[in-house]
């Protein structure tokens, strides 16, 4: 009895994801490609797959992760090449390469361009799209005209050039950036993510509700951009951030922002200057403190100030909290105080 591709569609689309991948799609060529027409998610590992079969074997994506698929393989790995886990990416490393465990390599900005292109024309449904940025960012451009739905963004090995796209997406509201100066991809020749970047995304991206910035380097006028231009803010993370001096005090632009997370931060802020200018974040629902370094007590002291009205404050794997720095948390004077057990000894240097 041969069922029609409408009734075996709804048939499969009872199948958990990736029952679709590891079951169905290999009983016959049929139902390969419609387990792919079902299938939403989808990581990419190798790029010629982008360019050649994507559009085909997975015709409705809705979210699609390019960032493993743009990353060069060793010319040859051996059984012995050493591997870099970071997150859900495994990279495996060159021995012979000078130095061995050096930066990322990725693709040629041209052959990343081709594979964007490809996605914005086949793609007009997708919303969110995590990638690797080129130098001049054409790809990009072809997905903000071709991806007219794109809601959120991810962008890898970011520069300020990089970022002139994004002002192109009219819907985005979820941005997380990259920047190229991130330890992960060493020392770019094109610089990574400063106030100039910050800037242009801020005029760019005037709908944003969350955004993180991982590796920038911008300083009080990035920030202050941020919180002038993006009125609907409301989350803001910063990752191991190489900001200048001064920059906590740009966070009161931020008129609308509810949650503030830092996370694996070095310092808070070196110079965050007189306590009367620093301004305060009256909206502040929460302050996170992820695997931050807190032993400048000044800085500490400028960031409660800031979050004074923060109803929740939550550390977690943080350094150098000693118990008199941890009183200064009582300038939040509405939050409700976490830490889970786990972390006790985290809190106390």
């Amino acid at each position: 009895l041969a069922f029609s591709d409408e009734l075996l569609l709804r048939v499969l689309a009872y199948l958990p994801e990736p029952h679709l991948t590891a079951s169905a799609s290999l009983v016959c060529k049929r139902w390969m490609r419609l387990s792919g027409r079902l299938r939403r998610r989808l990581a990419v590992r190798d790029w010629a797959f982008v360019t050649h079969r994507l559009p085909y074997r997975f015709p409705d994506l809705a979210v699609l992760d390019l960032f493993p698929a743009s990353i060069a393989a060793p010319a040859a790995p051996s059984r012995a090449s050493p591997v870099l886990t970071c997150g859900a990416v495994s990279l495996t490393l060159d021995p012979g390469a000078d130095p061995p465990l050096g930066a990322c390599r990725f693709l040629a900005d041209d052959v990343l361009d081709r594979g964007l292109a490809v996605v914005a024309a086949r793609f007009p449904n997708l919303r969110r799209l995590s990638a690797t940025a080129a130098s001049e960012s054409a790809g990009l451009m072809d997905i903000a005209g071709g991806c007219a739905t794109l809601q959120e963004l991810e962008l890898h090995r970011c520069t300020d050039l990089a970022l002139r796209p994004v002002s192109a997406f009219a819907h985005l509201q979820i941005l997380r950036i990259v920047a190229a100066s991130s330890p992960l991809y060493g020392t770019s020749e094109d610089g990574g993510v400063t106030d100039i970047g910050l800037t242009i995304l801020a005029h760019g991206c005037k709908r944003l509700v969350k955004l993180e910035l991982v590796g920038c380097e911008g300083s009080y006028d990035g920030i202050a951009a941020v919180g002038r231009c993006c009125a609907m803010l409301e989350e803001l993370t910063i990752a191991e951030h190489r900001m200048d001096g001064g920059w906590l005090a740009a966070l009161a632009f931020c008129g609308n922002l509810k949650t503030l997370r830092l996370q694996g931060c070095a310092r808070i802020d070196d110079d965050p200057g007189p306590a009367e200018h620093l301004g305060a974040c009256l909206t502040l629902e929460s302050l996170q403190l992820h695997r931050c370094q807190l032993r400048d007590r000044h800085a500490l002291h400028a960031l409660f100030l800031v979050c004074e009205g923060a109803r929740e404050l939550l550390v977690q794997n943080c350094w150098g909290l000693e118990d008199d720095m941890f009183a200064l948390a009582g300038l939040c004077r509405y939050c409700n105080h976490q830490s889970d057990s786990s972390n006790v000894l985290a809190l106390v240097s």
